[in-house]
């Protein structure tokens, strides 16, 4: 309790400028947060817990959202402290999040089977390090990798051909909405029938979600190159696949990366669905049914939290990626 005095005393001084005090106040919080934790989970307070904790919880709950104005008022200027900053203020939130979440399944005493604690995860994860492992590289390695880089080729190379040739994409661009509106567990099961069990259904499956999203954001790419850009390219005598390099591709690259980000949260999620259809005995999408029917929601929630994290850290490098090959464009001038 001495801890959340603290931190509700320097959370409410005037401008606490240096560095020191800001990061005695995220200390603070730590260990008062580690203290409402242990508290929560004491035998009197556990599952029925009475107005005086709820009041202290929103105490910290304030004094947590003082220090992060706090932080958030000003960006430092050198290059690696930004970079600290902004991984420091989305960590504390995520922190923040699985603290709530324990303190409201063990305040109230929520059922594990319908919500368990991020501590009873955390073990299950931890307990299990092997299975997830195995899991991973069936729908991720296997499954999602191939059928996403397979897809987005295959879009972009229609793209490029459907922008060559008008006639493909007043074809092609109809059909695409066409069959992104089709559900995936319409898919699936197809999929399954021809393909067979293993990966190489999970692998089509993700082909077929990827390919028209690329398709559709690239040829809108292609189609944004400025009208004078491409008259100083014909004035000095390009050529189409000249203009296409020096204008055209490049216009279209954030267009591309939007689809490669929006893909690669599509492909993870039809591998998984493909997975609930037909599997061998692993894979993320066959963790999750199976541990499901036997009522093991800790596992159920690990495999969540495994497929979560693989999808941010795959967006997270595309997202790298992008600002490396589009730093010229509007939206990164002011990082830099």
């Amino acid at each position: 309790m001495g801890a959340l005095a603290g931190v509700l005393a320097l959370a409410w001084v005037p401008s606490p400028a240096a560095l020191v005090v800001r990061l005695l106040q995220l200390v603070l919080l730590g260990v008062a947060l580690n203290a409402v934790l242990e508290l929560v989970h004491a035998e009197p307070i556990r599952g029925s817990a009475q107005l005086g904790f709820w009041l202290l919880v929103i105490s910290l709950a304030f004094a947590v959202w003082h220090v992060m104005q706090r932080f958030t008022k000003g960006e430092p200027k050198n290059a690696l402290a930004l970079a600290l900053y902004r991984i420091l203020i989305p960590g504390i939130f995520g922190v923040w999040f699985l603290a709530v979440w324990e303190l409201v399944t063990a305040g109230f005493g929520v059922p594990r089977v319908l919500l368990p604690p991020p501590s009873l995860v955390g073990d299950a994860i931890t307990g299990s390090l092997g299975i997830l492992g195995a899991d991973f590289q069936q729908t991720v390695v296997r499954a999602v990798i191939p059928g996403f880089v397979i897809g987005n080729l295959a879009g972009f190379a229609a793209a490029l051909a459907a922008d060559r040739w008008a006639f493909l994409g007043r074809g092609l661009l109809p059909v695409g909405n066409l069959v992104s509106a089709i559900p995936i567990i319409g898919i699936a099961p197809i999929m399954v029938m021809w393909f067979g069990f293993d990966w190489q259904s999970k692998a089509a499956v993700v082909v077929i979600m990827t390919f028209f999203p690329m398709l559709v954001n690239t040829i809108s790419g292609l189609r944004g190159a400025g009208a004078m850009e491409l008259d100083l390219m014909r004035s000095i005598g390009a050529n189409h696949w000249q203009a296409f390099v020096r204008v055209r591709l490049p216009t279209a690259l954030p267009f591309i990366f939007n689809a490669l980000k929006i893909n690669s949260a599509l492909a993870l999620i039809g591998a998984i669905v493909a997975e609930f259809f037909g599997t061998p005995i692993v894979g993320i999408g066959f963790r999750i049914s199976t541990e499901a029917g036997r009522m093991n929601m800790e596992m159920v929630w690990a495999s969540i939290a495994l497929a979560a994290v693989s999808g941010s850290v795959f967006y997270g490098l595309l997202a790298v990626v992008e600002r490396r090959a589009t730093f010229w464009h509007p939206s990164f001038r002011r990082l830099s």
